[in-house]
C-alpha cells in the first residue's frame, strides 16, 4: 500500500476515503487515533490516506480533481450566480 495523501484533521481524511471508495478504489486512514495520544502538542503528519499500489495514480487523480475544485457558494443553494 502507499499513502496517497497526509491529511490535516480527521474529518478531511473520512472525506478522501470517501471520494476513494464512491469510485471505486479501496482506501484505509492510518494514523487517525494516533492525534488523541498527542494531547495539547500541535500534531501533523499522522493521518495518511493509503491505497493500493496499482491504484495510486487513479487515486492522485481523483484527489487533485477534489483539490482544486472551486467552491460555489450559490451551489448549495441551487442558485446561479449572477454574471
Amino acid at each position: 500500500m502507499k499513502c496517497v495523501y497526509e491529511a490535516s484533521q480527521s474529518a478531511e481524511a473520512h472525506i478522501i476515503k470517501s471520494l476513494l471508495e464512491r469510485a471505486g478504489l479501496f482506501a484505509a486512514i492510518y494514523g487517525e487515533y494516533l492525534q488523541g495520544g498527542v494531547g495539547e502538542i500541535p500534531a501533523s503528519g499522522f493521518l495518511r490516506i493509503m491505497v493500493n499500489d496499482a491504484d495510486y495514480d487513479a487515486a492522485k487523480d481523483i484527489i487533485k480533481t477534489w483539490d482544486e475544485a472551486s467552491w460555489d457558494e450559490n451551489a448549495w443553494r441551487g442558485e446561479t450566480p449572477a454574471a
